[in-house]
């Protein structure tokens, strides 16, 4: 009983910056280098910019499926103050993929391996997608809800965002 007791602490405590991950409330920091190599920058608490932060993998169907609906979303809204921030998951050995599939897309794609995200917790389940309004608050916590998007599910949760002033 008592190593049970132990087991459920630690993975309680494994938790903590997950719980802490609430819509309404202020979206933590995360420190982003871009697969370019050239760009680092921290998403989140960026006043004025609407941000999407899309985990995805290259084996992830579903991943990208929606690519091309955050892609379009995004060459249609960047200049309202839309950003995108892409994470790949993948491997260090799928790394050629990755970069294959990113020259697709003009928003902007990372690597695990050159971000730090744990105050986002496990990234457990792909896609996983969270959105932050222009005041730094989550609209869209990745972990809990439909784990995809599409067109329609932007449009009704971040284009309000964007004709917020």
């Amino acid at each position: 009983m008592r190593h049970l007791l132990f087991v459920l602490a630690i993975s309680f405590s494994s938790l903590g910056s997950t719980a802490e991950l609430t819509v309404g409330k202020i979206m933590p920091t995360i420190q982003v280098k871009l697969i370019d190599g050239a760009t680092a920058f921290q998403v989140g608490g960026k006043p004025g910019k609407v941000t999407i932060i899309n985990f995805w993998a290259t084996w992830c169907s579903p991943c990208r499926a929606e690519m091309p609906a955050i892609q379009t979303y995004y060459e249609k809204y960047k200049l309202k103050g839309l950003e995108v921030i892409a994470i790949s998951m993948d491997d260090a050995k799928d790394l050629e993929q990755v970069r294959k599939i990113s020259q697709q897309y003009t928003f902007p794609i990372a690597t695990k391996f050159d971000c730090d995200y744990k105050n986002l917790g496990r990234i457990w389940r792909m896609p996983s997608t969270f959105i932050v309004d222009k005041n730094g608050i989550l609209q869209k916590n990745g972990h809990v809800g439909q784990p995809t998007i599409d067109l329609e599910l932007l449009e009704t949760i971040v284009t309000p965002l964007l004709d917020k002033d």
